[in-house]
Parts: C-alpha cells; sequence; structure tokens
C-alpha cells in the first residue's frame, strides 16, 4: 500500500472514499468536515443529524456522496471527547474509518491529520500513525490460501493524505517516511511469526538474518553447532539437542556513520516451535506455539529497516533460535545446564525453556560490553495471567533504563506495564545442587522467576527484560491489526533506537 502525502485541499482529491471527523457533542461541524459538507450542499449535516450520529470515539458513518464531490462515499469518524483526544484515540478512530472504506470496497482513501487542528495531536506523529495503520490495520497472509482474484480487487491501494498547512507538511512527511519503514518491519515480524514451523526453522530465520544484512550493508555472524560448543554454550544447545533442526545462533551489528553516542544490545528469543520437550504441553496449548519466536521476529524486523531510521547508537542483535522438542535426545527434568558465563542451571521443566536458552544470548551480549541489553521474548503464560493481551510485562535491574522504554512503548501504542523484582523472587530459584533452577515456586510471581534468572547472565549492564507473551499474539482485531500475531516490540525498539537511546 502506498502511503502519500499531497498539498491540496482535501475536496478537490479524487478519490473512492474520503475520511473526515466529528468530536463528540459538537454540533456545528468545522475544518475539513465542513468543507466537505459545504460541496456537498449541507449533505453531511443533514445524514448526521437524521442518523443521530454523535462522534462517539471510533464509531463511523457512511454517506454515499454526489453533485460536485470528487470522491464516491465520505466516512466521518468520531474523534470522542474532545478534551480526551490524545495520539491513542487518534488511531483508534482512524483504524476505524479506514475498516470501514475497505467494507465498501474503496481501493483509493483521501484522509486529514485527525486531531491536529482542534486536537492535541501532532503533525508528525498523526502521520507516522496513519501510515502504520494503513499499512498494519488491513494486513492479511494469503501465501498459503488458493489465489483468489476477487480479493485483490478489494484491496486499499493508496491511501492520500491532504496537507496544505506549510508549518505541517514538513513534519508530515517525516511522520509518513518513519511510519512507513516501521510498518515494514512490522509486517516481516508478523509474517516470520505467521508461518507454519514447517517453514520457520531456525535456518530459515539465519537465512531471513543474512538477507537483512546484505539489503542494510550490516556485519553478520551466524554460528553452527559446533561453535556454539566451543563457546560453551551449554544452556542453549540442552534445549536444542531434542530437535533434528540444526540450532543457529545469529548476530548482526549495526554502527551509525558518525561516532556512536551508545551501544545497545537486542535479544530475541527464538524458539521457532516449543512443544515443552520432555515436559510436554497439552495439544490445545501448543497450536500456536509458533509464536514462540515473536522477539526473534521483532528484533529482526527491526534491524531490516535500521537503514531507514539511522539511529545515532550503535545496535547489536541477538537471537538464539532453535525447536523444543520431545525426543530421545532431549534435555530432561533434573538436568543441570551450564551457560557460557559457568553459571549452572538445573531443569526441573523443560517447558520453561525460553530463559535457558536466553542464559546463553544475553551472556553473549554481555561479553560485548554494550551499553545497555533489552531483550524480548514470549517468556510466561504467568505474564499473559497478569497483564492480559493487553500489555508486555516489563523487569528491569535498571529503573531510568525502563522508564524510557516503557515511555517508548506507550508512545508507539504498544503498552507496558512494569513488574518487580523483589529479593524473595530471587530466593525462589534458588538450586540444591546449581547455581539456579529455571522455575519457581508453582503458581506464584511466575513472570519475575523467569526475569530474576535473566539477570544472573547481564553481569552488572542497565537491562530490560519485556515478557511480550501476552500482546504477542491477540484474540480479536486492534487498531493495528487483526487477531493472530501482532508484531509487538518493533515500534517500541524503533522509537526507542530513534528518539531515547
Amino acid at each position: 500500500m502506498k502511503v502519500v502525502l499531497k498539498n491540496q485541499k482535501l475536496e478537490t482529491i479524487p478519490c473512492d472514499a474520503l475520511i473526515v471527523n466529528l468530536f463528540e457533542g459538537t454540533k456545528t461541524l468545522t475544518g475539513a468536515t465542513a468543507a466537505i459538507d459545504n460541496v456537498l450542499n449541507g449533505l453531511l449535516k443533514k445524514v448526521i443529524k437524521e442518523e443521530e450520529f454523535k462522534g462517539k470515539l471510533s464509531s463511523t458513518l457512511v454517506i454515499r456522496a454526489g453533485g460536485k464531490s470528487k470522491t464516491k462515499k465520505v466516512i466521518v469518524i468520531g474523534l470522542g471527547e474532545k478534551g480526551k483526544l490524545n495520539l491513542d484515540a487518534m488511531r483508534k478512530a482512524y483504524a476505524s474509518g479506514l475498516r470501514a472504506a475497505h467494507r465498501e470496497k474503496a481501493k483509493t482513501i483521501c484522509t486529514v491529520l485527525h486531531g491536529t487542528g482542534s486536537g492535541k495531536v501532532k503533525a508528525k506523529d498523526a502521520a507516522q500513525a496513519i501510515a502504520e495503520i494503513s499499512n498494519l490495520a488491513l494486513y492479511k497472509f494469503n501465501k498459503y490460501k488458493s489465489k483468489d482474484k476477487t480479493s485483490k480487487n478489494s484491496e486499499v491501494k493508496t491511501v492520500i493524505i491532504a496537507e496544505t498547512n506549510k508549518t505541517n507538511k514538513k513534519d508530515a512527511q517525516e511522520g509518513i517516511t518513519l511510519g512507513n519503514a516501521t510498518s515494514k518491519a512490522q509486517i516481516l515480524a508478523r509474517d516470520l511469526v505467521t508461518e507454519p514451523p514447517l517453514a520457520a526453522t531456525p535456518t530459515r530465520l539465519a537465512n531471513v538474518a543474512r538477507k537483512i544484512a546484505k539489503e542494510n550493508k550490516l556485519k553478520i555472524k551466524v554460528l553452527n553447532k559446533s561453535q556454539c560448543q566451543k563457546l560453551k554454550m551449554g544452556a542453549f544447545l540442552a534445549v536444542a539437542q531434542g530437535s533434528d533442526e540444526p540450532p543457529q545462533f545469529i548476530e548482526i551489528k549495526y554502527t551509525p556513520k558518525k561516532r556512536a553516542k551508545k551501544h545497545v544490545a537486542i535479544v530475541g528469543k527464538g524458539i521457532t516451535f516449543d512443544s515443552g520437550g520432555l515436559s510436554l504441553k497439552p495439544a490445545s496449548a501448543m497450536e500456536d506455539m509458533k509464536m514462540d519466536m515473536s522477539g526473534a521476529a521483532a528484533v529482526l524486523g527491526t534491524m531490516s529497516v535500521i537503514k531507514d531510521i539511522k539511529p545515532d547508537v550503535a545496535v547489536t542483535m541477538i537471537v538464539a533460535t532453535c525447536e523444543n522438542m520431545p525426543s530421545g535426545k532431549a534435555y530432561r527434568p533434573g538436568d543441570v545446564v551450564r551457560a557460557m558465563n559457568g553459571k549452572t542451571i538445573e531443569v526441573f521443566n523443560t517447558d520453561a525453556e525460553g530463559r535457558v536458552t536466553l542464559a546463553d544470548s544475553l551472556s553473549y551480549a554481555a561479553k560485548q560490553k554494550p551499553d545497555e541489553i533489552i531483550d524480548l521474548a514470549t517468556l510466561t503464560g504467568a505474564c499473559v495471567v497478569a497483564l492480559g493481551d493487553a500489555a508486555a510485562g516489563v523487569m528491569t535491574n535498571n529503573q531510568k533504563l525502563a522508564d524510557k522504554i516503557i515511555k517508548a512503548g506507550n508512545e508507539a501504542g504498544e503498552r507496558m506495564w512494569q513488574l518487580p523484582l523483589y529479593d524473595e523472587y530471587r530466593d525462589q530459584i534458588k538450586s540444591d545442587i546449581a547455581d539456579m533452577i529455571n522455575t519457581g515456586s508453582k503458581g506464584k510471581a511466575g513472570a519475575q522467576n523467569g526475569a530474576v534468572l535473566l539477570e544472573h547472565f547481564v553481569s552488572d549492564i542497565p537491562w530490560v527484560h519485556i515478557d511480550i507473551a501476552g500482546p504477542a499474539w491477540i484474540s480479536k482485531e486492534n487498531p493495528f491489526g487483526p487477531k493472530g500475531p501482532t508484531g509487538i516490540g518493533v515500534r517500541t525498539l524503533i522509537n526507542y533506537l530513534k528518539n531515547y537511546a
């Protein structure tokens, strides 16, 4: 889909559907809505009154246009109460309008920077949000479906943002450019997670990483099993040994042209399929376990557009990817594994494998001596219980870093909520025969039990762990897309690397 900016009045642009807005409780039409109403000889005002359209947030009203109008249909979206309008509300409102236009089979949509007039939304933010949602809200993965010629004919091809304000135009173009890049990265992440595990193997992820590195002119290193053995990655390899698929350890490095202000390591959990291992999951809990590499997908997606976003910090991306499968070779409950930093983990449950693989990922990252480490992982069902799919859990050893990550996530429309790491949680993972166990007390602070284990492998480097188990896969659509894999973490990382790191 193309999202473009035009220095033209909304009413003069030919399109299939035109999206304007209305605040809740507004009796007098203003701005672009009033301009379109004038072209239509008062039709908008008349239909709004007849249909008792109140302008409630995300509500829509579709009106068939005519007369001098250059559009076939006008879609009025509700912005809700004027005093409560913010970027998040604007996203919800625009997404509802976009979906309404799609239902009306519009191929070309024209819209404005909603909320930038009498609202509180900045032009750059509004433009970025429109570009992101235009590309993400109608996301489909049809690779494995029989070809349907009619479906392509009903797709939205172009979204035009009309803006004549000289002050807003430059900011809006910057927002569109960034929004297009961010959504491209997030679509890649969604595609990787949506692929069946038969296709999205560790080898496939490594090949995707090589392509990303080539396109962005980045340094890449992919370690095979024997190379990981030489580095003494006993934890990662223990999880991998139950599968016939060879493990892959992926490192991609980005260095800005100017002197880097900081070095950030981003680490993604990369379990391409999680059966639970010998601690086998029930069948119903295994159905969507191809999504256990959502963290890896997010960091790979971020690196895929790193040349476009051009952060002024050096970035090292790390993914240890494998399958967690049951077999005669699989690691067992009761085993003790040693990570590359020398610390040992007693395995109580082979289904708590993500933290075991991340032990080596984080140890490797810490050896690079970055200024900070951020990991993203679908780590615990406990975090889903705590926060549902509405927010990711954040845990940290550095409050300043966590505050910036949470702010970056919330601004990007990816909610974050911090969970504490008390000493009591650290006591819960003590082992009688090793340095730690890979589970904590049953039914007690499961998300934090995972985090305090990871904490052992980051040295004293500022670190944030983002548990994305809930929002990585949603059960119903949201403004950014349909149910299923979301690609969460991409927008947060891009916003953080560009604006806060």
